[in-house]
């Protein structure tokens, strides 16, 4: 980063709507030297971080596959393959309302998982919107997308992203009349571990989708269950 720009900023010109050096707060080139910037950001960069201060609100990963970007989004929107790369993801069936899935999460017996998958082909897009014991709010959602790998790495294949937001329900669960049992843990006391879970359940989708594409299998399969294979999304 240089000392100073070579060529200097044009003026701004007269607006009737306020600029952004306006806003309280803002760090810009209007208001900050790029030596102060880069001090600012030395300060801030650690060689180490706590974990709650990286992923005690958002946990993110991601991952590069050498799989076509669209296959590997067919597999992900495709909701009953969740039963194959997931950990403990299994047994969906039709949920009673148009769309929503409703399966076991054998994190914790007698545990049931209501999913709905909303996606967008063109941006690729999965979002999978979850609750444990109820259907009617699902507010665990996983946000993944497949980015084509080639304009961002200059390699063929894809690149994962997987992002989750810390509800308050993870805090506390807002039903704990519909839990099996009064000791069944709750999926918020698993936040610390959603990290390395993740990542192992990345390292299968990416095992699953490296191993077909690389021997000319097709990426996706058949559900494993009847009820899968009627529920929206299967085909």
């Amino acid at each position: 980063m240089s000392a100073a720009p070579s060529t200097p900023a044009e003026p701004p010109g007269p607006t009737t709507v306020p600029g952004p050096t306006t806003v309280p707060g803002l760090t810009t080139v209007e208001n900050t030297a790029p030596a102060v910037l880069a001090a600012r950001c030395a300060e801030l960069t650690r060689p180490a971080y706590p974990h709650r201060e990286v992923y005690g609100q958002y946990c993110t990963i991601h991952e590069y596959v050498d799989c076509p970007p669209d296959d590997a989004y067919t597999y992900l929107r495709q909701g009953h393959h969740l039963e194959e790369w997931t950990f403990s993801l299994r047994n969906f069936e039709p949920g009673g309302a148009p769309g929503l899935w409703v399966g076991d999460d054998l994190l914790e017996a007698r545990t049931r998982i209501y999913c709905r998958v909303a996606s967008n082909a063109e941006a690729r897009t999965v979002d999978f919107h979850c609750a444990w014991d109820q259907g009617e709010q699902l507010w665990m959602i996983y946000l993944m997308r497949v980015v084509p790998a080639e304009p961002v790495l200059g390699r063929p294949g894809s690149v994962i992203t997987w992002t989750n937001c810390r509800h308050p329900y993870y805090d506390a669960n807002p039903r704990p009349e519909l839990a099996p049992g009064p000791d069944r843990a709750w999926v918020g006391t698993y936040w610390d571990l959603f990290y390395a879970g993740h990542t192992v359940e990345m390292a299968n989708l990416k095992a699953i989708l490296e191993h077909r594409h690389r021997n000319a299998l097709p990426v996706g399969v058949p559900p494993r269950s009847a009820g899968a294979a009627a529920a929206p999304g299967a085909k």
